[in-house]
């Protein structure tokens, strides 16, 4: 672990390597699991305002989940603030491209230039997980492995990728340029003293 900033990071961030390859898995992020996306606090009053131009791009029973469920709920387990499931499998801003790739309806939004708000930064993160700590305000950031994403890892090996590369934009998005600057003169100071 080392700290940069005020965050705890996983050395895995540095030493593993990642790069989506949607051909092998189709997203399946998207739809795996028992929880929906987390959510940050400031990103549901987004939510709420974006609604009605993303609702739009949303499959019939995605607008159908989030009419019954909300925006959003919170999780029972940890009280974190999610994304809503249809029939508690994909996420409900989930919807299928012509191929089966899994697409997020918010970020088409963004991408077709109607909203500002691109999609949860948990999803432009992953694979990296943020833990928070409020007793002690710290944050931590891990790598989450999952089965899922194995042909990612190959890809990722294949190109020497590491996984806080992968993620330079939304941790850009995240945190500020600066932070992942530093991160980045830490990864290279340690590739060069294994040299």
């Amino acid at each position: 672990m080392i700290i940069i900033q005020d965050k705890i990071v996983s050395d895995e961030l540095v030493e593993e390597q990642f790069l989506c390859n949607l051909d092998a898995c189709k997203g399946a992020c998207c739809w795996e699991g028992d929880a929906g996306a987390p959510l940050e606090e400031e990103e549901l009053a987004l939510l709420k305002e974006t609604y009605p131009t993303v609702s739009r791009y949303l499959s019939p029973a995605g607008r159908a989940a989030i009419a019954s469920q909300g925006l959003y709920l919170i999780d029972d387990e940890d009280g974190e603030y999610r994304t809503p499931l249809i029939d508690d499998a994909p996420c409900a801003y989930m919807t299928l491209d012509n191929t089966g790739k899994a697409q997020c309806g918010i970020e088409q939004a963004w991408q077709a230039g109607d909203i500002s708000f691109r999609k949860p930064i948990s999803c432009h993160l992953y694979p990296i997980r943020i833990t928070k700590n409020l007793s002690t305000n710290f944050e931590a950031l891990n790598y989450d492995r999952w089965d899922i994403c194995a042909a990612a890892c190959t890809k990722g090996k294949a190109a020497k990728l590491p996984v806080y590369r992968f993620a330079k934009e939304a941790l850009i998005r995240k945190y500020g340029a600066d932070f992942y600057d530093e991160l980045d003169q830490y990864a290279k100071h340690i590739s060069t003293e294994k040299e």
